[in-house]
């Protein structure tokens, strides 16, 4: 190995472990007349636990042996909501319902069986919920008292979102039918409350051109809202006189791609006021817009989600550059912040690598990222390319303890927003429409030289990275360009037509979007499987794999492996008997972090 990287690959004092451990996280601010809860995940032990501030503390409310999470969809999302005397929520053990009251810490079920519950929302003694049964779905509620179980809308394939308004005779979701994803087409519903019930569904939007419709809403006068990316990002758009019209809003994406139930990226208050997060150059905003004028409450932050606000407070979950995921509230009138609940950072100030915005020009476009410099002296340090999954989903310029162990080791990292993801907007987001497997490997690649040619990096150095989606892209780009040193597939995908034949119904037809029908474009597939390419890997690669993902099965990555290995090429796999899709055991994600660098610096050592 050379001088110049034996010098940037010293050992530094931010353990595996200690980037793991950093990896606290928080979900699903609630807001009530009992407070402020949250969800809150914590790397020891995987579990997910609902947060209580009260008292000017944070009191843990989940009991153990509980843990607060959703799998509908497989994603979850909306995994408790507040009740009148506690909090309801999904147990992610056997996915039923349970009601907890501040008075007694023991939860009560109130479901039983086959069913999965998520998406959860509270009013006037009734949840109400998104339900999931042997790959049905429908909108239900259900009795806080009585438990006793309604239908409230059925027949379409995907439901989200239900809301009611504050006098309870407006209730609105989303739905969406097959071949579409939440992304890509859905429609607001309504439905009136009559003498006899609820009367018959109206489809406020999405009936016509294709439009993705998520986060409806009611203001404080029962008026209906929602974010549409129909004027070409997600803004908001509000009822005035029966009919939708945009509300006056930059022109950025006002949400992410809706992976997930329960997500609240934004709020409105009366007819011209909302409070709303936002992007730009792929760094977040927060703001409180009143007519097409904004105060802005985003300080040092530079990503919010989750938001809850009352006369006093704005309440969000959001991270910095230099800071972990966080509770935050934000004072109205002095726009002080205080952090309720926060992870620390395991670095000082002068250890972090601070991102860069990238945009930077690929075939007749351009592609968004983040770049991390590299610590240390070397002015020409190796790079590792991060690939998100998803692959509609996007990455975000915030403190990420992953990420500062490359760079603490003398690595350089380009955090990828390659065409297709969310973020930049419709038309960006559409980008990746067939293109699966072609435009992505072209902005990963892209980026190496783009670095090289900027004087940041050392192109022959560069390794890829990433996981489920992103793991594809890796394999993809090994297979089919030279660019990369090495690589990495966390859980990736090798084979799309198997992959389409075992993956579950949420994404039961995002191949076909992403690449096509496997039947009539079945040379496309072939073209685009790594698995049958294998012999034009001649990289180094490693694998992590859970044993119990039901996204991409393990026998992907086995198969994967042994094409490599009979091919010669240099290759380690790891494999995590408890893990599911995406590791959650802070043990096992240490363990993949080290090794992952270990093997990278086998290979800059010369030693595969």
């Amino acid at each position: 190995m050379n001088e110049t990287h034996a010098s940037s690959l010293k050992a530094d004092p931010l353990s595996a472990a200690q980037a793991v451990a950093a990896g606290i996280d928080f979900a699903e601010l609630q807001l009530g007349p009992l407070g402020l809860f949250w969800n809150e995940y914590r790397p020891a032990d995987g579990a997910c636990r609902i947060w209580h501030w009260r008292d000017g503390k944070a009191h843990c409310l989940t009991p153990d042996g509980f843990s607060v999470r959703s799998r509908v969809y497989e994603y979850g999302g909306g995994s408790f909501c507040l009740s009148g005397d506690g909090v309801l929520f999904v147990n992610e053990a056997d996915q039923q319902l349970y009601h907890q009251s501040l008075g007694d810490p023991r939860p009560l079920a109130l479901t039983s069986g086959e069913r999965r519950y998520g998406d959860l929302h509270f009013a006037t003694g009734l949840v109400l919920a998104v339900e999931e049964q042997a790959n049905q779905h429908r909108l239900v509620s259900i009795g806080l008292a009585d438990r006793q179980r309604r239908v409230l809308a059925e027949g379409a394939d995907f439901y989200a979102a239900p809301i009611l308004s504050p006098d309870q005779k407006r209730l609105a979701w989303i739905e969406w039918s097959r071949p579409h994803q939440p992304w890509t087409a859905t429609r607001l519903m309504l439905a009136e409350r009559n003498d006899a019930g609820w009367g018959e569904p109206v489809c406020v939007a999405g009936h016509g051109a294709e439009e993705s419709i998520q986060q409806p809403r009611f203001d404080a006068s029962n008026r209906l809202y929602c974010l549409t990316d129909r004027g070409g990002y997600w803004q908001p758009w509000g009822e005035n006189a029966g009919v939708l019209r945009p509300l006056a809003a930059a022109e950025a994406d006002h949400a992410p791609a809706p992976w997930q139930l329960g997500g609240c990226t934004w709020l409105p208050i009366d007819e011209a006021t909302y409070l709303a997060s936002w992007t730009e150059a792929g760094f977040g905003r927060l703001g409180l817009c009143r007519g097409g004028a904004t105060e802005d409450f985003t300080g040092t932050y530079s990503r919010f989600r989750s938001l809850a606000l009352d006369e006093q407070f704005i309440y969000a979950i959001a991270a910095s550059p230099t800071s972990p995921s966080a509770v935050i509230a934000i004072e109205r009138q002095s726009h002080d912040t205080t952090v309720l609940a926060g992870g620390i950072a395991p670095l000082s100030a002068e250890q972090i690598s601070r991102p860069q915005t990238l945009r930077y020009p690929v075939a007749s476009s351009e592609a968004h990222g983040f770049f991390y410099p590299a610590m240390g002296a070397n002015p020409k340090p190796p790079l590792v390319v991060f690939i998100h999954g998803g692959p509609t989903s996007a990455c975000y310029p915030i403190f990420d303890p992953r990420i500062q162990y490359w760079t603490q080791r003398g690595f350089a990292v380009a955090d990828l927003n390659y065409r297709g993801s969310s973020g930049y907007g419709r038309a960006y987001r559409q980008a990746l429409h067939l293109n699966w497997g072609v435009v992505d490997v072209e902005d990963a690649c892209a980026v190496v030289a783009y670095l090289e040619e900027q004087g940041l990096v050392d192109g022959r150095c560069a390794f890829i990275r990433g996981g489920s989606a992103g793991g594809y892209t890796t394999l993809c780009a090994l297979a089919f360009r030279n660019v990369f040193r090495g690589g990495a597939s966390l859980y990736g995908v090798s084979d799309p037509v198997a992959l389409g034949r075992a993956t579950h119904k949420f994404e039961g037809d995002y191949l076909d979007w992403l690449i096509g029908d496997p039947h009539v474009d079945a040379e496309r597939y072939r073209a685009r499987t790594p698995l049958l390419h294998a012999d034009q890997i001649h990289a180094p690669m490693i694998f992590f794999q859970g044993e119990l993902d039901a996204v991409v099965v393990p026998q992907q990555t086995r198969d994967m492996v042994k094409a490599l290995q009979d091919n010669g090429v240099p290759v380690e796999a790891h494999y995590y008997p408890e893990e599911r899709h995406g590791f959650r055991k802070a043990a096992n994600q240490a363990h993949a972090l080290e090794h992952e660098w270990l093997f990278y610096r086998k290979v800059l050592d010369g030693a595969l």
